[in-house]
């Protein structure tokens, strides 16, 4: 498929959707919205990508919502924010949340606002040391959203997400690893090298029995231990049961290096 806002390149079994109005420092804007959302979906169903890549062009990731291309709305009243979110944001935070298959976020630059609810969406965030990731919705009168209220607590604890939210300053990307709220830091140069080895990595493991870890981690922020216990066993069922968990213990048995096929 063919799009405006984004580059999609499938290489290896990874798909790389990188968005693309770096004129706009990526801002989202209805149309690259739209556009990610049915990238996501066509990717998931492509029968050969088995990792997500996801990253920014130029020199932000992504600034958050495009004030000034009207998409929010404009009227004789106040415009309803709620509407962008309903139709727009949270079928895209859905998708990544629930998504089949690993994603990886390489932030090269400002996260700011839903840009940084995206990154957080990721399984796996890793960022340039000149990123910064930005809460910056205080500033003009609004509240966190797209997701935002509900990573940032579980990321980083409630003080940092009060601070964040609340304070509107940047925080460097050294200090979001110290933080948790993302995986590593590595220097500017080796970003997407760096990001590419673990889409790659991702790509060749056992995806189905992954794709179970992503699933019972995130049930594991409002499950109770027992419940969470049942939900481990329901998961294990399932993955004792795959031809990848066949091939992971022979090839330990044999000392040789698997070779996973999702299944």
């Amino acid at each position: 498929m063919a799009y405006a806002t984004l580059l999609v390149d499938k290489k290896d079994r990874v798909a790389t959707i990188t968005l693309n109005r770096p004129e706009r420092l990526n801002a989202l804007s209805a149309e690259l919205m739209t556009e990610l959302l049915a990238a996501l979906r066509e990717i998931e169903n492509d029968g050969e990508s088995r990792a997500v890549l996801l990253t920014g062009a130029g020199r932000g990731f992504c600034s958050g919502a495009d004030l000034a291309s009207g998409d929010l709305g404009q009227g004789d009243g106040p415009p309803d924010l709620g509407v962008a979110l309903h139709d727009r944001y949270h079928p895209v935070i859905r998708k990544m949340n629930g998504y089949r298959m690993p994603i990886v976020c390489a932030v090269n630059g400002a996260a700011a606002g839903a840009g940084m609810s995206l990154a957080l969406a990721g399984d796996i965030v890793i960022a340039a040391k000149s990123a910064t990731f930005l809460q910056a919705f205080c500033n003009i009168g609004l509240v966190p959203d797209a997701g935002s209220t509900w990573f940032l607590p579980r990321l980083a604890g409630s003080a940092r997400a009060l601070g964040m939210t609340m304070l509107g300053e940047k925080l460097p990307a050294a200090t979001a690893a110290e933080w948790g709220l993302i995986w590593k830091c590595v220097e500017d140069a080796e970003l997407l090298g760096a990001a590419q080895a673990i889409a790659l990595k991702l790509a060749n493991g056992p995806t189905l029995g992954l794709g179970l870890i992503r699933k019972i981690v995130r049930q594991s922020q409002t499950n109770s231990l027992d419940e969470q216990l049942e939900v481990e066993l329901e998961a294990q069922r399932v993955a004792g049961r795959s031809r990848d968990f066949v091939e992971g213990v022979t090839a330990f048995l044999q000392k040789r290096p698997a070779k996973f096929t999702g299944q």
